[in-house]
Formats: structure tokens, sequence, C-alpha cells
């Protein structure tokens, strides 16, 4: 029994310090997609409280810990989505800067590091910002989530051949879409002081 199967299996059992381990795991990730998605940060905050509760409220049916992964992805994808389409409903108040939602903790040993660091993911993020839809998310889903090809098919509903296609066009759009985003502000953020 895998770690992931013992901490789910504690969890079911109704054990509070289990499903608090749990929550401090994937909090984390879930937090991530719904940036991604959302491009706000207190609404991913908000979102990842409320993929909790249904995670929680559905635990039961997820009975397999090599499935939970792409079951909370999937769980999550779907949150954002619901989210986007009753936001459409009604007018967005404020647009917020990328760069204000780069406030992710970095492992850098030193503020130079970080510095770098953060500015490399606040470049990617407006860069997906920039990507068509389902680009964005399958560089999500596949890049950033670590997700298999066929999960993203299953989840997507589409042929494992057409993702894999779609995910080689989705990075040489990222790519492409960096590349010209360092040019104009004028050189690599990766070798700045």
């Amino acid at each position: 029994m895998t770690d992931l199967a013992a901490l789910l299996d504690r969890c079911r059992a109704g054990d509070p310090l289990a499903w608090e381990a749990l929550v401090r795991r994937f909090q984390g990730r879930v937090y991530g997609i719904a940036i991604v998605y959302l491009g706000n940060a207190e609404e991913a905050r908000d979102l990842a409280q409320d993929v909790f509760v249904r995670l929680y409220r559905r635990l039961d049916l997820c009975t397999n810990d090599e499935t939970f992964i792409p079951w909370l992805v999937q769980i999550t994808r779907n949150a954002a989505i619901d989210r986007i389409r009753r936001r459409r409903s009604r007018p967005r108040a404020i647009d917020i800067p990328v760069e204000e939602l780069s406030d992710l903790p970095s492992p850098a040993p030193g503020p130079a590091e970080e510095y770098r660091a953060a500015r490399r993911r606040a470049l990617v993020h407006k860069a997906l910002g920039k990507l068509g839809r389902l680009n964005r998310e399958i560089i999500l889903l596949k890049e950033i989530q670590g997700l298999s090809l066929e999960a993203i098919a299953t989840m997507l509903k589409a042929p494992v051949g057409t993702i894999k296609s779609r995910s080689n066009r989705a990075r040489i759009e990222l790519a492409r879409v960096l590349s010209t985003m360092m040019r104009e502000e004028g050189g690599d953020p990766r070798f700045e002081p």
C-alpha cells in the first residue's frame, strides 16, 4: 500500500489529521491549477477551498490511489471552468496585472535567484495568458501538472494522438510567445542580474 493509499484510507475512516495532511499535500497543486484558469489570486484561493469541500464529500468515489491525482485535477478543472462561465455572466470589476500573481514561494537560495525565478514565472504566466484556450489547458495539464497524455485525452474527451500533436503545437506556440515577449522586454530574464 502506497503512502497516498494509506492517507486516503485514513481520510475515508474520518481521521481529521489525515484530512489535514491530504489538504496540505495537494493545496499547492489545486491552487496552481486555479490560478492559471482564473488569473486572480483571491478567486483561486476561494476555488481551492470549494474543491477541497467537494473532495471531502466525494472521497469515497475515488477508490484507487493511482487515479486520485487525475481525479483531483479533473475536479479542479471543472470547478474553474464553471466559475469562469458564471463570471462571464457578470462584468469584471478590475483587472489584476499578471506580475501580482507570481507571489508563490520559491525554493531558490538567495534573493537574486528568487528575483530571476519570479520574473520567469511571471513571464510564463503572462505567456500562458496569450495562448489559445486549448493550448493553455494542455500546457497546464501536461507540463505543469504532469498528467499523462492518456489522462488528458480522457479528461478532454479526445483521442490520445490528437492530444499528443496538440501538446507539441502548444509547446511550440508557448516558445514562440515567450521568445516574442523576451525580445519586446529587451532580453532574456534568465540572465538578468
